[in-house]
């Protein structure tokens, strides 16, 4: 990781991306998914709302560190629940 100078939370945190795709792949594995609609106005299934949710906490975090002065923690606890409730009723 030296090489790349990469910070422990930037590795912690693409470890974790990595983690959730695993995770996701082997419960596609176990149990495919089928597309439903839940408050989103399209039809999705468990990995288009992870896209979803990836895509716009990345944008919530992009906005974090360009608006404001406010700890990124705050945002990626507003990312954590914006995840849990985007993959439970999207």
């Amino acid at each position: 990781m030296v090489w790349m100078s990469w910070t422990l939370p930037t590795a912690a945190f693409f470890a974790g991306i990595a983690l959730i795709l695993v995770a996701m792949t082997t419960w596609q594995a176990i149990s495919p998914s089928v597309e439903r609609k839940g408050f989103l106005p399209i039809e999705t299934t468990r990995g288009d709302r992870l896209f979803i949710g990836l895509l716009s906490s990345a944008f919530v975090h992009l906005g974090f560190v360009a608006l404001s002065d406010i700890s990124l923690y705050v945002a990626t606890a507003l990312c954590v629940l914006w995840m849990c409730f985007l993959m439970r009723w999207g």
